[in-house]
């Protein structure tokens, strides 16, 4: 994560429900930043007091960090400490915790989906819609201070759907998604229902993929969001992958494109996230493959620190124009990582004060 762009201090963050897989993801890639410096953990009451270490089952590869390792668990309420929160909270108390830390003035940059559909409140991905953020945060009426991380799936249908938006307009998309067990959260799926299984059915979940994409695309201004009007159908199912959300898209677009147009489109696309060095953004937010057999989660979820968009097997489609399999990080790019970059741009433009 090195950037030409450094503060001379680090900016102080919280961490609202660290001890889950989400939280602990955050936990994780902050630990490390060159901007951000953990100064709050938070969990539910039963943590609360409690060492992280002591708290914490901790899941991910990299040890937990000693300093964090002993900082105390403290009750998701504002004054913990820090000018922005990253919320990794479950959806059943999200809505209260967020809203009170927004109240409080701290900038809260949210994993969850209580608030993303709201019209004031930005569903952000730095490389499809930085154009948000102003017009919403700026409005003279209704401005807010939570930021949404859209959901794991949308977020790598989206950023292969921006450059074809761009240049040839969306008419329509279907996409299948086949997405990996951590996406469940911990514990998540017995053993038992997913080995040797695939659930054609993730409770919500193709409904936010049907609506998110369309608030994303839409354009923004200072009373809210117009959605853009392409139509999307989605098929939604849990498969045995451990990370790594893969999804089957076909896409009619609005203007005839030469498959060399498209490949050339995701190839070159680079955006503001890239122009600034945002610590988290890939070099490139799109990796095509020309290999007929991939992307494959288990070979490419981790492609540019688990941050881009792999992309591959372009070709005509009977029913729309193409189609084409993407591949996308759920917990990294889908989660923490996509909001760790959203809290990069919001600094970068002005939005965060320390």
């Amino acid at each position: 994560m090195n950037s030409e762009f450094q503060y001379r201090e680090k900016i102080p963050v919280a961490i609202l429900g660290a001890t889950g897989a989400v939280g602990q993801r955050f936990v994780e890639l902050l630990a490390i930043h060159p901007w951000f410096e953990i100064v709050s953990l938070a969990a539910s009451e039963r943590s609360v007091g409690k060492p992280y270490r002591e708290a914490v089952n901790w899941l991910m590869a990299s040890p937990l960090p000693q300093n964090l390792a002993e900082m105390v668990i403290e009750p998701c309420r504002p004054g913990i400490g820090g000018v922005l929160a990253f919320s990794a909270l479950d959806s059943s108390v999200a809505t209260e915790v967020e809203q009170a830390f927004e109240k409080a003035g701290v900038m809260v940059v949210s994993n969850t989906r209580n608030h993303r559909m709201e019209p004031m409140v930005p569903l952000l991905i730095p490389e499809v819609n930085a154009d948000h953020i102003d017009p919403l945060l700026k409005a003279s009426v209704g401005a807010r201070k939570i930021i949404t991380n859209p959901n794991c799936s949308a977020i790598g249908l989206c950023v292969a759907l921006k450059p074809l938006f761009d240049q040839f307009g969306l008419e329509a998309v279907n996409v299948v998604t086949m997405q990996a067990i951590s996406g469940a959260g911990y514990p998540g799926i017995a053993s038992l229902d997913i080995v040797d299984n695939v659930i054609p059915y993730i409770s919500g979940e193709e409904e936010k993929l049907e609506t998110e994409p369309l608030k994303i695309f839409g354009k923004a201004g200072h009373q809210g969001i117009e959605p853009a009007s392409f139509a999307i159908s989605a098929h939604c199912n849990r498969v045995a992958v451990t990370d790594g959300h893969t999804a089957s898209v076909s896409v009619k677009l609005k203007k005839r494109a030469r498959p060399e147009e498209i490949l050339h489109a995701w190839q070159t696309f680079t955006t503001v996230a890239q122009e600034l060095q945002l610590p988290m953004a890939p070099r490139s937010p799109i990796c095509y493959f020309e290999e007929e057999r991939f992307p494959q989660p288990k070979l490419h979820r981790h492609l540019e620190k688990g941050m881009a968009i792999a992309i591959g097997r372009l070709r005509p489609c009977p029913l729309f124009d193409y189609k084409f399999t993407i591949l996308s990080h759920n917990t990294i790019r889908g989660a923490a990582g996509g909001a760790i970059l959203c809290a990069e741009l919001l600094v970068r433009k002005g939005h965060i004060f320390w």
